[in-house]
């Protein structure tokens, strides 16, 4: 991989709640100043990225099975928003020999929640492309 690449870490436990997720994203995205605190602009931001000076973005969500844990529904939204978001970038035109996409998407968690974790992601991408 040649280019600038830029690297985002975002802490699923500190996503209790939406604000916070917008909050970590804002901070760890450096979202712009017209970021509108709801997941249609997440969406956009996602898709777009071009405020940061980089060939190449990384997202790193540590602690993924934590976020939003109180709330199944907006867990599901903050998931179904990142994969739309990684989807894009994957099928965006790539020149010849670039192998990676332009934004990757990485989720940690702790080994005991890897499986349910793989479970929730695949049935939102399940949701994603059935609709």
């Amino acid at each position: 991989m040649t280019g600038r690449t830029y690297v985002a870490r975002l802490d699923g436990r500190e996503m209790s709640d939406t604000d916070s997720v917008f909050q970590q994203c804002y901070d760890g995205l450096k979202l712009p100043d017209y970021f509108g605190w709801n997941w249609d602009a997440l969406s956009d931001c996602l898709r777009d990225l071009n405020w940061l000076p980089a060939e190449h973005y990384v997202l790193i969500v540590e602690a993924a099975d934590e976020a939003l844990a109180g709330d199944a529904a907006e867990r599901r939204l903050l998931f179904r928003t990142l994969l739309r978001a990684g989807q894009r970038w994957s099928s965006t035109q790539r020149p010849e020999g670039m192998d990676l996409s332009r934004l990757v998407l990485v989720m940690t968690c702790d080994v005991a929640s890897v499986s349910g974790l793989q479970v929730q992601l695949r049935l939102c991408w399940e949701e994603m492309v059935s609709s």
